[in-house]
């Protein structure tokens, strides 16, 4: 479509940025008018940005976040908390647990959840490593789920919950429920369902 209007270059850039998720033909639209609109140096200064982070950032060999060194900042920081790991599913939920600043373990990135009707089974996701870590790893002592509150996610949870059990590791999934400041009339029955379940003594 941006091809009938726009010179090939303009058409191009319109259609890269509409790959991006969540960016629609007129946001790319909007995004590569203001980068034409830029000096030369500022938009050079994205592309080489782009080609850096795509070509230095790898999956830590240990707990599978991105990062630039290998193992990750947080696995070889001597400082974190060793008998702690926190499952998350992507390399995103990390950076919203680091900036809470109050966990001190370790995690383990997924790279996904189990989703059949998707086609994604166990052997899909990051999940063989997580096993091999725990059984190389005595020191060990809870393994936190972290996975989000959809039906993936509890079925993820519930999946690993039942795989390493067995081992005498604790296992605990974060709690879901209301967040701070909302209120109960607009909250679903999920959510309360959750909040009634992870209710705690005064």
């Amino acid at each position: 479509m941006a091809a009938k209007y726009f010179a090939r270059p303009l058409s191009n850039l319109i259609s890269e940025l509409s790959k991006l998720p969540g960016i629609g033909g007129k946001s790319a639209q909007r995004l590569a008018f203001h980068i034409l609109s830029m000096e030369e140096k500022d938009a050079v200064g994205i592309a080489e940005a782009i080609i850096e982070a795509k070509r230095e950032m790898k999956y830590c060999s240990e707990c599978g976040n991105l990062t630039d060194t290998d193992p990750c900042g947080v696995c070889s920081d001597a400082m974190r908390d060793r008998t702690a790991i926190c499952v998350v599913e992507n390399a995103r939920d990390v950076a919203a647990i680091e900036r809470m600043r109050d966990y001190r373990g370790l995690y383990h990135v997924l790279h996904g959840t189990i989703s059949p009707m998707d086609g994604i089974g166990p052997d899909d996701i990051n999940l063989k490593q997580l096993v091999i870590r725990l059984q190389k790893n005595d020191d060990v002592k809870e393994v936190i789920l972290a996975t989000n509150p959809n039906i993936e996610g509890e079925a993820t949870a519930m999946y690993i919950a039942r795989l390493i059990k067995p081992a005498g590791i604790r296992v605990t999934r974060i709690a879901h429920g209301i967040p701070v400041g909302g209120d109960l009339e607009y909250a679903d029955e999920v959510t309360l369902s959750k909040a009634m379940e992870g209710r705690r003594e005064m």
